[in-house]
């Protein structure tokens, strides 16, 4: 018998169950883990009277003070807004943001409603996030990631008009499975199957595909169940469903819109998802329930100097007119962005000093969008979900709460992760990103314009505590090993320096490693 390596085993299970049913796999054979968070951090035997300084205090920077504070250290934490969580951000009414350049934007949403312009939701195999939340009494809810009744959209297929997501997927998938199983009853893939495994295949494939016993993907009440009536059941007089016609198998294969079906089948966006009860920032809220006492805010870092004896940094005091002020520690957990960090004053090594200056970052837009009603649900009936499109917002989130309720609501109107169309909203106005947000919504939606009541958009490099979306490590990754090192009694940490990059996981793991390190070398020299 000739044993398979796991290599092409997972190669096969991929290639005929799809990539869920090869991570799955892959977690059974331990390749593969939604994350590396094994509990608590355990930090004992801190020497007494030692300071340790956290620059930042975004969710690494706040994960570094609770858990240092709790394992006997002094901590300090500098932060240069005038509030915790960095890119755990909510925008709400009342709120006003100024980015680079000037441009500020008072948000005018109704009472209660927000949006979140970073971090939007959370995996529910992110373990690390999700003890947090635990620990520090922030409540969660379910964030519907995958709507089927949503849309997938593109200009250039189906005459420009949106598609429902369960008829593209139904009908692709039925489609798909009716050719393989035709190939596989004439025989052109004995070579690759057994007899045996050739009828229990194809056995799957109707199942799968929702074919009947001639493997053909055809209109019918089963198909229906699967892609939507033409008319519903009902109850009393004329109540027989009728059968809705699928799309025609070209049209579907042509239209790529099978492209936009994926993201939920990716490890980080499996059911449930997950968000905080009223905004993101209830997570930072909650550590700095913890945590608060040992921040600085509006503490903007000029200079960070370190030597064998400490760490002196310098930092301008934007309570009090911009003073200069100075903080000193023996150590210091770094967490300011490498694209903000490459702009400060430090002494950091030269191997350490050349990757900050040369880290790249993601740019990315998101347009908050608020309506006089929930029209996706009154007239679409889209409860949550995303709707996927070609254009340059490339798509719609609709809010998780408040169903049924008349509004005003907020849906999250443009969603921009790198590329050329994030750097053409990076050059614009927030009002000039509002209007491409609705132009391009109401190819999809025609009662944006009448139902439109206010918006606000953020535009992740023009934001001045960050300069950027998130770190970039493709094709640099000869570098990962000494931007994580301590260098002398400075460690850097965050979401950049994690391959969970934009992840709020990312950067807690980031964090946990970074003074679990830093602790070692402290009491073991």
């Amino acid at each position: 018998m000739v044993e398979m390596s796991r290599r092409s085993l997972l190669g096969m299970i991929g290639t005929i169950a799809g990539s869920t049913a090869m991570y799955h796999a892959m977690t059974t054979m331990g390749l593969a883990q939604a994350s590396s968070y094994h509990g608590p951090i355990q930090l004992d035997g801190a020497p007494q009277g030692t300071k340790i300084l956290v620059l930042g205090a975004g969710l690494a920077g706040l994960t570094a003070a609770l858990e240092l504070r709790a394992a006997g250290y002094e901590v300090e934490v500098l932060e240069y807004r005038e509030k915790a969580g960095g890119r755990c951000w909510t925008l709400r009414s009342g709120d006003s943001y100024t980015e680079l350049g000037g441009a500020t934007q008072n948000v005018d949403f109704a009472e209660g409603n927000y949006i979140n312009p970073g971090p939007w939701r959370l995996p529910h195999n992110h373990y690390a996030v999700i003890d947090y939340c635990r620990r520090l009494g922030v409540q969660l809810e379910p964030f519907v990631q995958t709507n089927y009744n949503a849309y997938v959209h593109r200009s250039d297929a189906f005459g420009g008009e949106p598609q429902r997501m369960k008829h593209i997927l139904t009908d692709y998938r039925g489609h798909v499975s009716e050719l393989l199983a035709k190939a596989v009853d004439q025989g052109k893939l004995d070579d690759m199957v057994t007899e045996e495994d050739r009828e229990v295949l194809i056995e799957s494939l109707r199942r799968f595909g929702v074919l009947d016993d001639a493997n053909e993907y055809v209109k019918s009440l089963r198909t229906s169940g699967y892609r939507g009536y033409e008319k519903q059941a009902g109850g009393g007089v004329d109540a027989a469903p009728i059968p809705s016609d699928p799309l025609d198998p070209s049209e579907v294969l042509q239209s790529r819109l099978w492209t936009m079906l994926s993201t939920h089948e990716t490890m980080n966006h499996h059911a449930p998802m997950f968000q905080p009860v009223g905004g993101m920032d209830a997570i930072a809220r909650g550590f700095e329930r913890e945590v608060g006492d040992l921040i600085t805010y509006n503490a903007k870092v000029v200079s960070l100097q370190q030597d064998d004896n400490g760490v002196t940094v310098t930092w301008q005091d934007g309570a009090n007119g911009g003073a200069t002020q100075t903080s000193t520690a023996d150590y210091c957990v770094c967490t300011i962005p490498f694209s903000v960090l490459g702009q400060i004053d430090h002494n950091l090594s030269s191997p350490l000093s050349g990757i900050i200056a040369d880290m790249p970052y993601n740019g990315s837009t998101k347009v908050g969008l608020e309506f006089k009603r929930r029209f996706w649900e009154q007239d679409e009936d889209i409860y949550g979900g995303i709707t996927y499109t070609d254009q340059a917002i490339t798509q719609i989130s609709y809010p998780s709460t408040g169903y049924l309720s008349g509004g005003p609501a907020v849906l999250l109107g443009c969603y921009t992760w790198r590329g050329a169309d994030t750097f053409k909203f990076n050059a614009m106005q927030p009002e000039e990103r509002i209007e491409w947000a609705l132009r391009m919504g109401e190819k999809i939606h025609p009662q944006y314009r009448e139902e439109f009541k206010t918006g606000v958009a953020v535009s992740w490099h023009k934001v001045p505590w960050v300069l950027g979306c998130a770190g970039i490590w493709e094709n640099r990754e000869r570098d990962y090993d000494d931007a994580v090192a301590i260098d002398n009694r400075v460690v850097c940490a965050g979401e950049h320096l994690s391959y969970l990059a934009a992840w709020q996981e990312g950067a807690i793991l980031s964090s946990l490693d970074a003074i679990g390190r830093l602790h070692d070398k402290i009491i073991n020299g």
